[in-house]
Formats: C-alpha cells, sequence, structure tokens
C-alpha cells in the first residue's frame, strides 16, 4: 500500500535530530510522499534542508501561517515572493485563518491570504489552507477568489456536511488527520456523509497524534493509523483507503502514480 501524507511539519525543531530516522521508518509503512507546508521565513531554510536529504519523499510548500500574521506581513510576504521568484515550491501555505487563539489580526490574516490565494492562481499551484474556529471565514474568502484552476486543502477539516460539499464544489479537498480518530470529533460522520471523492491523508505532525498517540509527538509513520480508522468509518479496506486518498493527493499536487 502507498500513502501521502498531505500536511507534516516535519522540519519542525520539535524532532531535533530525529527528522531523518522517523521519515525513513514512515517510508519503511508505506508513506512514500510527505508534503512540508512553511509557515514562516525562519521554517524555510531547514524545510528546504529536508528536500534536498530526501528528493522525491519531501516536498516544500511556501507560504505565511496566520498565527504568524502581524503588522509586518506585506513584509514577510514579499520575502517570500523574492525566494518564489528564484525557485519553484509544490503549493502555496500554509495560509487561512485562525480564530481560535487570538482574533486580534483578524483582518491582516484575511489580507494575506488573499494575496497568497493570488499566488496559488498565478503560479497554477495548490493552496493549503488553516481553517481553525474559521471554517465558515476562510470558505467566503476563497469563494470570493475563486477563478476554476484553483484547488487546494482545508487542512484539518473539522466543518460540517453542508460545508464539505461548498468546498468539494469549488474543487478543493478535505484534509483528515489524527482527530478522526477522536471521539466526538464528528469528522468521521462527516466523511461518511460525503465520501471519499475528495478526502486526503495528513498528519499535521508534530501536532495533532492519532489514538493511541495522543499527546504525544506526531510524525508521518502514523498516517496508517488514521487510514485504519477512516477505513472502519467508511466500513472498506484501508487499501481503498489507501488507494482513494493517495490518488486523490497526487491530483491535487499535479503529480503522477507512476512517481511514487
Amino acid at each position: 500500500m502507498n500513502f501521502i501524507d498531505t500536511h507534516a511539519h516535519i522540519y519542525s525543531t520539535k524532532f531535533g535530530n530525529e527528522a531523518d530516522s522517523l521519515i525513513r521508518q514512515s517510508l519503511e509503512r508505506g508513506v512514500r510522499r510527505i508534503y512540508m507546508p512553511n509557515v514562516d521565513l525562519d521554517t524555510i531554510e531547514p524545510m528546504l534542508a529536508l528536500e534536498a536529504r530526501f528528493p522525491g519523499v519531501c516536498f516544500p510548500t511556501i507560504g505565511l501561517h496566520p498565527c504568524d500574521v502581524g503588522t509586518d506581513f506585506e513584509d514577510v510576504l514579499a520575502k517570500m515572493e523574492q525566494l518564489m521568484e528564484q525557485r519553484d515550491f509544490v503549493a502555496v501555505g500554509e495560509t487561512g485563518i485562525d480564530l481560535y487563539w487570538d482574533k486580534t489580526f483578524f483582518g491582516e490574516q484575511q489580507d494575506a491570504l488573499k494575496v497568497q490565494l493570488g499566488w496559488a492562481k498565478s503560479k497554477g499551484w495548490p493552496i493549503i489552507l488553516h481553517c481553525r474556529e474559521s471554517m465558515a471565514e476562510t470558505i467566503e474568502v476563497v469563494q470570493a477568489a475563486y477563478e476554476v484552476g484553483l484547488t487546494g486543502i482545508f487542512h484539518c477539516f473539522s466543518g460540517t456536511v453542508s460545508q464539505a460539499r461548498e468546498i468539494m464544489e469549488m474543487g478543493f479537498y478535505l484534509g483528515v488527520g489524527g482527530t478522526v480518530t477522536y471521539k466526538n470529533s464528528g469528522v468521521g460522520e462527516v466523511i461518511k456523509a460525503v465520501g471519499l471523492d475528495a478526502v486526503v491523508l495528513e498528519t499535521d505532525a508534530p501536532y495533532l497524534a492519532p489514538i493511541p498517540f495522543r499527546g504525544k509527538r506526531n510524525s508521518p509513520e502514523h498516517i496508517p493509523v488514521i487510514a485504519a480508522r477512516l477505513s472502519e468509518i467508511m466500513g472498506c479496506s484501508i487499501e481503498e483507503i489507501a488507494e482513494r486518498t493517495t490518488l486523490n493527493a497526487l491530483s491535487v499536487f499535479n503529480a503522477k502514480e507512476d512517481e511514487l
């Protein structure tokens, strides 16, 4: 079985010097690709270093996380744009809106998201969207900027059935991770209602480890655990989950199955 982790901050300092060994362990468990969402300027260098050590396995994106948006966000985005002129990335993100931790920069988060949606459209890259406590607000901004060809992932999807369908109608995907294993999360029920056509797997490592690892550091090696729980919810084999979600991930990132 082949799996893809569409969202892992495996470059994080929380992994210390263990990132390389964890990537190798993930490969042994069938996780063939790890997409690495950037969050700020400081994370770019360690992210690109992992790409260099694991070409064809670790893939970098470029973007400003909403929790890192402040009064200087325009300067940060300008520096990222300069880097985008020097090299390609596989996606824009992680960007979006976060109303869980702090609403102080809600307006700036919206403006930063709009800029990054513009990047995605001009480059033809997918966009990875953070939408914690802001599903409706994020969908609204994306819908206002939408044009044919724009796609991406609503990371750590936690919305309703109707919101899932709105997202799917735009040609976007639903990122499903460790929360699907949590009691009363509601994610499984929504996915059961809308099906697997737009589902991709993710860990958000080092965060949101699935049960039975909840509370511990997450890593891409836990993707099969998430897939196993999803197979129980959907009443299908884990092989089908692997196949469907891998094809979906390849589609959103404009990749081919024979490249795995």
